[in-house]
């Protein structure tokens, strides 16, 4: 397995990270990881969050001040005259999907720099961080400037960092030491004490991880599954995919081999072990798939959806990266079938583990040799200062 060795030791900087929690918390869990990744290589993050709620079972401690190097504070306070007065200026901001930093904030800056440099504006690097996507445009668009023509950081620009899946874009978190922490966990075999832990019995059955949100092909998983010669256990993580996996068990109370067992909320590291842990990973959103990626197992992923199916264009783009073979293919498609722009549920494919594995193992084992987000943040960083 690659070994990811840390990069070279970069001059420590202040981050001030800005994240709006828009729904289900996967900007906030981004925007987590990535503080808490720049904190572990040695610099301090202010992390600026409308609802940071989330993080009391997200990454408990970071509402306390126990994560050394980043700080947690209101979104609220970012226009506050009274606490940017005290601030020190940052060396990076970093806009997590285009949340607009307040003006009083950007103000604040511009006008102490320039007082204190009489003549020049110094502002720090400004980064709007996008969302992950393998189509074309992310590799056009990566790293691109867009000049500001008017307020008070007037002929300044940010710059688009986007995460992706090749060369020419800004690559995907990856913490140092992931994948050591990943093999050990599994060389070890540390699932049976990790259900253990959360009070799940185990009789050595198949495990699959379901997040999701109300994909229509979930009851028709569930009989795919059943119809397998051994055994299942589905874990179902809290919210609104435990909600939708009652629904389908509802809709289909003849399961004979397929048992579910209910999660709690977890906490960032938990759940990376519960990927880990299982044989199938059914994963939404951003975050979530590229933990799935890093775990190495077959994966299953849903895109969250839209109302005109664009979201196929970008499934695709992915599926394309990761040189998804048919069968892979044709389940992606099933599960993110909404019906909205017509046609007839797709049916699932027969599960093939075996095959699913291969093309994740493969696609990981080309995303490893790539630098990992941080690791391209502040190199790009430090190129514009």
């Amino acid at each position: 397995m690659h070994s990811h060795k840390p990069p070279p030791q970069s001059p420590p900087l202040l981050w001030d990270v800005f994240c709006r929690v828009i729904d289900n918390f996967g900007d906030l869990g981004v925007c987590w990881r990535l503080s808490a990744d720049l904190a572990s290589r040695g610099h301090t993050v202010r992390l600026w969050v409308d609802d940071p709620t989330p993080l009391q079972w997200m990454a408990p401690g970071a509402l306390t001040g126990t994560w050394s190097g980043v700080r947690v504070l209101p979104w609220a306070l970012s226009s506050d005259a009274s606490v940017l007065s005290a601030l020190a200026p940052a060396d990076v901001w970093i806009e997590g999907f285009g949340c607009e930093i307040a003006t009083e904030f950007i103000a604040s800056h511009a006008y102490s720099t320039r007082d204190r440099c009489q003549k020049h504006h110094i502002f720090p690097v400004w980064i709007n961080l996008e969302y992950l996507s393998a189509e074309a445009y992310v590799e056009r668009s990566h790293g691109l400037p867009s000049p500001l023509m008017h307020g008070p950081a007037k002929g300044w620009a940010k710059h688009f960092f986007y995460p992706g899946f090749s060369n020419h874009t800004g690559g995907l978190l990856r913490e140092i030491g992931l994948m050591e922490r990943q093999q050990h966990f599994v060389q070890s075999n540390q699932r049976a004490q990790w259900l253990e832990h959360h009070g799940i019995p185990w009789a050595g059955e198949r495990l699959v991880s379901l997040f999701c949100y109300e994909p229509a092909a979930l009851p028709a998983l569930l009989t795919a599954l059943d119809s397998l010669p051994d055994p299942t256990l589905v874990l179902v993580t809290h919210g609104r995919t435990a909600s939708a996996a009652q629904a389908a068990v509802r809709h289909n109370p003849a399961l004979r081999h397929v048992r579910l067992a209910y999660l709690p909320m977890l906490t960032q590291l938990d759940y990376d072990q519960l990927l880990w842990a299982c044989d199938l990973n059914s994963v939404r959103g951003e975050d979530s798939v590229v933990r799935a990626i890093w775990a190495g197992k077959p994966l299953l992923w849903q895109i969250y959806p839209q109302h005109d199916d664009a979201h196929i264009d970008k499934l695709n783009a992915f599926l394309d990266k990761i040189d998804a073979d048919a069968s892979l293919r044709a389940l992606h498609l099933a599960w993110n079938h909404t019906g909205v722009t017509g046609g007839e549920q797709r049916p699932l494919p027969l599960i093939d583990l075996n095959s699913w594995s291969k093309t994740v193992l493969l696609a990981r084992q080309r995303l490893l040799q790539m630098d990992d987000l941080v690791t391209q943040l502040v190199q790009f960083v430090l190129k514009k200062r």
